[in-house]
């Protein structure tokens, strides 16, 4: 526990709110781990891992179980993610992006609204969150984008941007208000990131490597 103290210690006040190292770091981790990923940077795995084991210990002091529970999946989906993107990158040499089917958008969407439902209503019972749906529906979005980023779709970005939408007033709520903060800057890198890998991804399709000639029709003379 002195480690969890440690970690818990103020560092500065910020809107009449103590802003503890853990959230700092953290949310520094975080800022990171998005900038990476516009870039499709496999270091945006390890730095999001390193990020969520500091917001673990922030989520705990400011009473907030489901974004508590939310980092220990983020971990765990951020393992899988950088196995995911190590491949492609001996694979191909670099990470491309596309977009999603529509089966996969309807699956993201209804585990979005089953997930949050579900553990929403496990939070409320368990009395484990003062706001149980909206820190579930951080929980579930957050795993929801995790494996789309894994999956390299550009969907992800649009779940993230959702999450942010719930975040920003789930933290400064919460007692989080730097995380709040960063909820914001995350809405404008976000967006940044849908504009990218949409371009990418068009780019992608109208490569020549992609190109395949229909050799069934003569060429004209």
């Amino acid at each position: 526990m002195q480690l969890l103290d440690l970690l818990n210690t103020p560092v500065f006040v910020l809107a009449g709110t103590p802003v503890p190292w853990s959230d700092l770091i953290g949310n520094i981790c975080a800022i990171a781990t998005v900038f990476l990923a516009l870039r499709r940077n496999i270091l945006s795995w390890p730095v999001q891992i390193t990020g969520s084991i500091l917001l673990l210990s922030a989520s705990i002091g400011a009473g907030l179980g489901g974004n508590a529970s939310r980092q220990v999946v983020i971990i765990a989906a951020a393992v899988w993610g950088w196995t995911r993107w190590r491949q492609a990158k001996q694979e191909t040499g670099e990470i491309e992006v596309r977009w999603g089917t529509w089966k996969e958008r309807i699956l993201l969407l209804a585990f979005l609204a089953g997930g949050t439902a579900v553990f929403g209503a496990v939070l409320a019972w368990g009395g484990w969150s003062w706001n149980p749906y909206p820190d579930a529906y951080i929980f579930v979005g957050s795993l929801a984008a995790m494996v789309a980023q894994g999956r390299a779709i550009v969907e992800f970005w649009f779940v993230w941007l959702l999450v942010d939408l719930v975040g920003i007033p789930l933290a400064v709520m919460g007692g989080l208000v730097f995380s709040g903060a960063v909820y914001f800057l995350f809405l404008i890198m976000v967006i940044v990131g849908i504009i990218d890998w949409s371009r990418r991804s068009r780019q992608r399709i109208a490569s020549p490597h992609d190109y395949s000639p229909d050799v069934s029709r003569p060429d004209p003379a």
